[in-house]
């Protein structure tokens, strides 16, 4: 049975379109600094946004996962599912996950066909040299000290989208314009 994607109104009485956008990379790519940045922007506007964190959502909705191949794709799907409720109900669904398997992505992009909910996927490319230089979380340091094993792009594999609907290489502009890049596809796409 297909959902119904329904047309929601927020505070001020505006019509919004839900919509999910899903921003993969490699880790600290800026897949979760654009999204919030994204997210202010979309507010600002009056639309309604949730920011589905991977590290938040790993913590707090799937930490009986582990990191294999199969556990990977069951939380990949876990935050498609919500990102798709959330999208059919007028809310922009921004999920900054690193989701490194094409299948698993595909699988989410097809549950948002079926049902009807708009489905964006950014590829934010940001090379895995600049990422082990940005190391957020220590994640690189850890797997160059053999703390770590399986970090995606290094010693696990990231399978990068081949036809992303917006690619994004964020070590050549700033944050806000990456966000800004992402607002403006949904803008021409009538989602902003």
């Amino acid at each position: 049975m297909t959902a119904i994607t329904v047309p929601v109104t927020n505070q001020e009485n505006k019509v919004t379109t839900g919509a999910t956008v899903w921003l993969t990379g490699l880790p600290s790519a800026g897949k979760t600094t654009i999204a919030y940045e994204l997210a202010g922007l979309l507010r600002e506007e009056g639309h309604l946004v949730e920011v589905l964190d991977g590290d938040e959502i790993r913590e707090f909705l799937t930490a009986d996962l582990g990191f294999s191949r199969a556990d990977r794709h069951t939380n990949v799907q876990r935050i498609g599912f919500l990102a798709d409720m959330l999208a059919r109900n007028g809310v922009k669904a921004l999920v900054p996950v690193i989701a490194p398997y094409a299948d698993s992505r595909e699988a989410v992009r097809k549950r948002h066909d079926a049902s009807g909910a708009a489905y964006i996927e950014v590829h934010v490319a940001t090379p895995v040299e600049v990422c082990s230089v940005r190391d957020v979380k220590g994640l690189y340091a850890k797997q160059a000290a053999g703390e770590i094993s399986g970090l995606t792009g290094v010693d696990d594999p990231y399978e990068a989208p081949e036809n992303p609907d917006l690619r994004i290489e964020s070590q050549d502009q700033t944050v806000r314009e990456s966000a800004a890049l992402v607002h403006k596809l949904l803008t021409e796409r009538g989602l902003a």
